[in-house]
């Protein structure tokens, strides 16, 4: 059978985290309607009788502003380098500029198995550029297609994850990310990507799992923001965390969600929050 590493590449917004999770059938990546979502590479794993194709999402290709900017592109470097196939996703509702174009070129001229798929074809096209598949992720368009094409560019080899597993990432990064997903979409636009969330402690036993997490915002203005009007918005995140993580680890959780200060943290600490 087929069996290799597959690097999903483009601008932020593209679509890389959606069309993970919609191939693998789970949500390993935050899916928001913000910029540069996406900070670690997440592994979504696909399997038919066929072939075993182990996806790795990339932040967003962008220029380095900070220490978490430079860590999420050293990301994309790694998975370049990691990868049997790249698929550079493009959003065919905008204009692709020359400095995209350039990228596409770099990579092609680097990497030997490029596929460059245009993505949103349900939206009007302003994209023109040649593609080698045209998708929707959204309306599941050519999805299949896609798919064919990547196992024909993969190597002959035994699969590396059991049929069962969908991401090599631990449940408690899945929580992290899923609460840093819905922060994302409900904090105001200056506040989200200087948030950090990470779990502190985890004990599980036979009947229930007792979960401590920290919310990291770079000033008291922020921690407000995140806490919400009388503690809504913590309680709701405290909701709807506990409630995935209780499909994740199929048993109750006792979850505890904390909100802390630690100013100019992606310049100085991302190590400490597994950056």
């Amino acid at each position: 059978m087929k069996c290799g590493y597959v690097a999903i590449l483009g601008r932020p917004n593209a679509g890389k985290s959606s069309l993970i999770n919609r191939i693998v059938g789970e949500q390993v990546a935050i899916v928001t309607r913000r910029r540069q979502t996406t900070r670690n590479n997440i592994l979504g794993v696909f399997n038919d009788k066929d072939a075993q194709i182990i996806f790795i999402d990339t932040p967003g290709v962008h220029h380095s502003k900070n220490k978490l900017d430079k860590f999420m592109m050293k990301n994309v470097r790694s998975a370049i380098g990691s990868a049997d196939v790249v698929v550079y996703l493009i959003d065919a509702s905008t204009i692709v500029d020359e400095e995209e174009l350039d990228y596409i070129k770099m990579l092609k001229s680097k990497v030997k198995n490029v596929l460059v798929v245009l993505n949103k074809v349900d939206k009007k096209l302003l994209a023109q550029i040649d593609a080698d598949v045209k998708i929707s992720v959204k309306e599941g368009v050519n999805i299949d297609v896609l798919l064919k094409k990547i196992e024909e560019l993969l190597p002959i080899g035994e699969p590396i994850f059991s049929a069962d597993e969908f991401t090599d990432r631990s449940v408690n990064f899945l929580v992290c990310e899923f609460i840093r997903g819905i922060l994302l979409e409900k904090i105001d636009n200056e506040i989200p990507h200087g948030v950090a969330v990470v779990v502190d402690a985890c004990a599980e036993n036979e009947k229930n799992v007792v979960m401590d997490i920290s919310i990291i915002v770079e000033n008291e203005r922020h921690k407000g923001f995140v806490i919400g009007k009388g503690g809504a918005l913590v309680k709701e995140l405290g909701v709807r965390a506990r409630e995935y993580a209780e499909k994740l680890f199929g048993k109750p959780v006792v979850m505890h969600i904390f909100v802390k200060v630690d100013e100019n943290w992606r310049d100085r600490n991302i190590s400490s929050y597994g950056y």
